[in-house]
């Protein structure tokens, strides 16, 4: 190899790892645009019912009114909270290493971000829930890779459906499997071997709640799901729906070191906070 070809291997070399770079950030502030439209959108509902019970509350002096309104206050209310603790239990682990992570809490703290938008699209989930181990992640990554998965699952039911949430432990290859199946449009197997592709998508845009249509989310979910050890498949047929499966390594006893396992690109990803 000569001199002129060397320089121009290293100048490929560059420009590929600028344009990892870009895609990274790309990666990062679609998963931020949509976890925050995810919340907001979520409070939003909750103030927006604390709002009119206590205006109803003002506007009637009856004891049975006020207390209708007083008790709807509360459950807002309570609600608020729980949303608050889901957000707060994304930023508690924001660590760069592996660490213990109870996968069941991850998915009771992400269902109550999407609760009401599942509902107002006529969703309903279907939990099957198993006790497993430990897994050695990191939580908050996980949690957007679940965030995403239920998003698309939720636009693949334009008019409403079901959907099934499950959570395994696969023992022969002591794994804890993480499943997320719906009922909606199927995808061909073509739309299958390009789904993890960046910049790949088969919707116009994002829809009226604001999420997907960047072709960066799945894509994003891989690399961070393969900087986890583990692996993401995908099952799915035309008319009859799709099933997205998360296969995540149990917890070892000593925890590695996120960069040391390459995981530094991919975290970046959604490394903020949500195809």
């Amino acid at each position: 190899m000569n001199d002129c070809q060397q320089t121009e291997i290293e100048q490929l070399r560059a420009e590929n790892s600028q344009l990892k770079s870009q895609l990274d950030r790309c990666q990062k502030m679609t998963a931020l645009g949509e976890l925050v439209s995810t919340t907001t959108h979520e409070f939003n509902n909750v103030l927006m019912t604390i709002m009119n019970y206590a205006k109803m509350g003002m506007r009637h002096d009856d004891k049975e009114t006020r207390d209708k309104a007083f008790a709807k206050i509360n459950a807002a209310s309570d609600r608020a909270a729980k949303i608050t603790n889901s957000v707060l239990g994304m930023a508690r682990n924001r660590s760069c290493q592996f660490e213990p992570t109870n996968l069941a809490r991850i998915v009771d703290e992400t269902m109550v971000l999407l609760e009401r938008e599942l509902q107002k699209y006529r969703v309903s989930v279907e939990q099957d829930i198993a006790a497993v181990p430990e897994v050695s992640a990191m939580g908050n990554q996980i949690q957007q890779v679940l965030l995403n998965l239920l998003v698309n699952a939720r636009q693949a039911m334009p008019d409403g459906g079901r959907l099934i949430l499950k959570l395994e432990h696969d023992k022969e290859a002591n794994h804890v499997d993480l499943s997320v199946r719906d009922f909606g449009v199927g995808m061909n197997d073509e739309t299958m071997r390009k789904i993890f592709v960046p910049w790949y998508t088969t919707k116009c845009g994002p829809d009226e709640s604001g999420k997907g249509g960047t072709g960066l989310g799945l894509s994003a979910c891989k690399n961070i799901i393969e900087a986890h050890g583990g692996k993401i498949r995908v099952e799915s047929a035309v008319g009859k729906g799709t099933k997205f499966t998360i296969k995540l390594p149990v917890q070892r006893q000593a925890s590695p070191v996120a960069t040391a396992r390459g995981i530094s690109g991919a975290v970046s990803s959604l490394n903020a906070a949500t195809t």
